[in-house]
């Protein structure tokens, strides 16, 4: 079908620490487990509530699975960009599953850290090329504190270096 589009955009935090494997070619496989919540307040009662969805990722784009290794752990709060993907196996017992997953790989697939690293660094903006290589590492955009109330940029100087 021309004109179709499949893509999910997901900021959330991981659940557990992120699971590396290895394809017999060496290329890691990184495999996230994505909470995403929503809380609201009950009209009727007052009560707060919350729902928290669990997401199944998996990250082929080798260099994205690099910065995941290497970067993430539980509790990391992460914006992801993806490919939604069912996958069908057969278990042991001769029963065919069914696994739904957010896929990154390609061209098309991005991963933001958004905690800071290591406790003083910044997040950084991954995102993988058509290969399905590490692209190009984007330092995350960063805005200026701004002043108390007043809404004023004191950091920013007048003049444009360039």
């Amino acid at each position: 079908m021309a004109g179709s589009v499949n893509k999910v955009i997901l900021v959330g935090n991981l659940g557990k620490d992120p699971e590396v494997r290895r394809m017999q070619d060496g290329r890691p496989v990184v495999n996230l487990s994505v909470a995403t919540s929503e809380s609201w307040r009950d009209k009727a009662t007052g009560e707060r509530k919350e729902k928290t969805e669990w997401h199944r990722v998996v990250i082929f784009s080798e260099g994205l699975a690099k910065v995941a290794e290497q970067y993430l752990k539980k509790g990391s709060k992460v914006y992801l960009e993806g490919a939604l993907q069912t996958r069908k196996w057969t278990d042991q017992q001769g029963v065919e599953k069914y696994s739904t997953e957010i896929v990154l790989q390609g061209f098309n697939s991005t991963l933001t850290m958004l905690d800071r690293a290591g406790g003083g660094g910044g997040g950084g903006d991954y995102g993988g090329d058509q290969s399905g290589e590490f692209g190009a590492s984007r330092p995350a955009a960063r805005q200026p504190a701004m002043a108390g109330g007043g809404g004023k940029r004191g950091d920013l100087d007048d003049e444009i270096p360039f």
